[in-house]
């Protein structure tokens, strides 16, 4: 056999390899997403679960009989202060950080639903978890929610939830009502009229 058609022979066997291996490293690819789609329900945040998930925003509501306590919070504000949940209130509690990108997107929707059932007796507070303080400080000054929130760089508030309802996404919201249980949670950027209606109706009840 001549040396030209070994070498042809060569490239053709090359190709082939190449094609097989492609195929093989697709065929990999789509095992992966499919076994990542399959986590469904069972990679969900669960009661004294600390892991972070991607939230769609979606509020989860607890039937009364169902709800866990919430803990004491208390702790520095960025501003200097101090801030705690005030017993007999509704509180709107939102774990954010200045680095996330839904949270910056979320922000206003906070910030408008706060002023707007500020009339109703509800109180809104922030929790800046894993953060840089003077970011966290610049963002705070820029955004003007119009309320605190407690630096938790050690995120000491957060696992305080733990075996309750975490907070299990950046952003999380907490809905708290007025006999100090969490009724709602939202992970990830919540919508306008979702946490609006959920903050009404736990108000109402």
């Amino acid at each position: 056999m001549s040396a030209k058609r070994l070498s042809a022979n060569r490239e053709t066997a090359d190709r082939a390899t190449a094609k097989r291996l492609t195929a093989l490293a697709a065929a990999a690819v789509a095992v992966t997403a499919l076994a990542g789609c399959a986590g469904g329900q069972a990679a969900q945040p669960r009661s004294g679960d600390t892991r972070f998930v991607a939230g769609d925003g979606r509020v989860e509501f607890f039937a009364a009989a169902q709800r866990h306590k919430a803990p004491v919070i208390e702790g520095k504000t960025l501003d200097g202060g101090t801030a705690t949940l005030t017993a007999g209130k509704v509180h709107v509690l939102n774990f954010w950080a200045s680095w996330c990108a839904p949270c910056r997107a979320e922000a206003p929707t906070l910030k408008d639903i706060a002023a707007t059932t500020k009339s109703k007796g509800v109180e809104f507070l922030g929790v800046n978890f894993k953060d840089l303080e003077a970011s966290a400080q610049a963002y705070d000054r820029a955004v003007k929610p119009g309320y605190p929130s407690i630096y938790d760089q050690s995120g000491k508030v957060l696992l305080q939830f733990q075996g309750t309802v975490p907070p299990a996404a950046i952003p999380s919201t907490l809905i708290i009502d007025s006999q100090g249980r969490i009724a709602a949670r939202a992970l990830g950027a919540v919508k306008y009229d979702d946490l609006l209606s959920a903050v009404t109706k736990v108000t109402d009840e």
